[in-house]
Order: C-alpha cells, then sequence, then structure tokens
C-alpha cells in the first residue's frame, strides 16, 4: 500500500481582516500565493485550502493528505466533502473543484508542525 503524499497548507492576512496570503509545502518545496483577495484569517485558510488543492490537480498529484491546523477550515471542508453540501461559497468552491476526482483526506495539525505555516511566517520576520 503507497503512502498518501502530505501536502501542507497555510493561509494569512495582514492585517486581519486585510490582504490574503497563502503557502502551499508540497515534497518539501514551498508555493506561495499573493493577491487572494481582502478578507479575515478564516478566509485566508480556506483559500490556502483551495491553492493546495488547485496546485495539486496542475501537478497531476493523486493520492494526498490535505494538511493544515486551521481547525475550523479542516472540520467544515471535511463536512462538505461527507454531505456533499457546502455550508459558505469557499466550502462551494473547494467542492466544486473535487467534483469527478479523487476526494482527498484533510487533516489537522498544531500549528508548529505546519511546513506551509512555517514558509509563511519566513516571510514576514518579527
Amino acid at each position: 500500500m503507497r503512502r498518501k503524499l502530505k501536502v501542507y497548507f497555510d493561509g494569512g492576512c495582514r492585517p486581519n481582516p486585510g490582504r490574503i496570503e497563502a503557502a502551499v509545502v508540497v515534497r518539501g518545496i514551498p508555493y506561495l500565493f499573493d493577491e487572494l483577495g481582502y478578507g479575515t484569517n478564516c478566509d485566508a485558510e480556506w483559500q490556502a485550502l483551495i491553492c493546495a488543492l488547485k496546485l495539486t490537480q496542475s501537478l497531476g498529484l493523486e493520492d494526498i493528505v490535505l494538511i493544515g491546523d486551521a481547525a475550523e477550515v479542516v472540520l467544515n471542508a471535511n463536512r462538505a466533502l461527507s454531505s456533499g453540501q457546502a455550508k459558505n461559497s469557499h466550502a462551494a468552491t473547494f467542492l466544486a473543484l473535487t467534483n469527478g476526482t479523487a476526494t482527498p483526506r484533510i487533516r489537522w495539525i498544531k500549528r508548529a508542525q505546519n511546513l506551509a505555516g512555517i514558509a509563511l511566517a519566513a516571510r514576514h520576520p518579527r
């Protein structure tokens, strides 16, 4: 049995609410996304999840697990996948992207373990 490829995602905004940015890490390579609009930190986390899914699809990756540190987004994305119903526009976009493809697993991890969060934080040293 093949292990699933871990794909880390994290979003942020400066300030909150503010300009949205996101990071996705695949096989140790960080991909950074800017100009994702204006919104809250929750909007940024959804945007990061959507960027992660789009990126994996564009790279032709299958058998993935999407890993993020935003518990609310992970919970709601998993609910949308299991029910097929979106509770907000972000979930609707996410569901539309999964249509006709293998359904990804989405897992929560601690913020300190999120490689995408580390990549995003490196852009804004304190």
